[in-house]
């Protein structure tokens, strides 16, 4: 129980090979390691409870975490509260924070160099992507005003 009386559960899930592994080298330690020092990296703070372990015997990997179940209500109510535009930029700045932290800044600079082409590179993409997402909510939206056919 937590010092509030509320029950802790620790979850124990499968830790299988990296589906990135047919894009370079295998990973050689335990699966669970590689899933637990991933988190550790991008988490601002892990759980105490994050760990690995293995039945040795069946060949299985595992990783150990606190399961935590939290809700944040439906994404109707976010869309009708007009939180969603929030809440879409808490995900987003969580997600930047967290890859942030998760490269060497010595080696990032190294690979991007000192021209402006990995800038460029950015930029041309974030524009792609804006007017890709943008032809997607135009779709959308004209699907709600457009009414579905029967069958």
């Amino acid at each position: 129980m937590s010092h509030d009386g509320a029950p802790l559960f620790i979850q124990i899930k499968e830790a299988g090979r990296s589906v990135l592994e047919c894009l370079g080298p295998r990973f050689r330690g335990h699966p669970g390691q590689r899933v637990v020092e991933g988190q550790r990296t991008l988490q601002a703070a892990s759980d105490v409870f994050l760990g690995w372990t293995e039945d040795a015997a069946a060949g299985r990997h595992f990783y150990v975490r606190q399961l935590k179940n939290r809700r944040l209500g439906s994404i109707s109510e976010l869309v009708e509260e007009n939180a969603l535009v929030h809440y879409a930029q808490l995900c987003g700045r969580t997600l930047a924070r967290a890859h942030a932290r998760s490269a060497d800044p010595a080696v990032l600079a190294g690979y991007m160099g000192k021209s402006g082409a990995f800038d460029d590179a950015l930029a041309s993409f974030a524009m792609a992507y804006t007017a890709r997402t943008q032809s997607d909510y135009d779709k959308l939206a004209k699907s709600k005003r457009t009414p579905a056919k029967k069958r």
